[in-house]
């Protein structure tokens, strides 16, 4: 079983910045990639950023140029470096883990909220 715990979110003003961090334990059985979901009260979970094992990354649209995702291997943590926040940025982030078997793992969410 795959434990993801994570960090950073909180109460910014826009043009701010906040990092999240993704802590992954357990019976890992090897990643695939990690990536960031959010979502948004009343709207559909989506991809932020996405990083592979090898380190290839994919962004959403709205988010290239103001966010990096990084990993760290030797710790199985993943990074989201926000900069430039916006307030359609304020949502419930959440860490995701596939596997190399394509099984997928979640953590528990943090929010993050972006002030005028």
């Amino acid at each position: 079983q795959v434990l993801l715990v994570e960090s950073g979110g909180g109460l910014v003003q826009a043009g701010g910045s906040l990092r999240l961090s993704c802590a992954a334990s357990g019976i890992i059985s090897g990643i695939n990639y990690m990536a960031w979901y959010r979502q948004a009260p009343g709207k559909q979970r989506d991809m932020v950023a996405e990083i592979t094992s090898r380190g290839k990354t994919r962004y959403a649209d709205s988010v290239k140029g103001r966010f990096t995702i990084s990993l760290d291997k030797a710790t199985d943590t993943v990074t989201l470096h926000m900069n430039n926040l916006k307030l359609e940025d304020t949502a419930a982030y959440y860490c995701k883990l596939e596997n190399v078997y394509g099984l997928d793992s979640w953590g528990q969410g943090t929010q993050v909220t972006v002030s005028s």
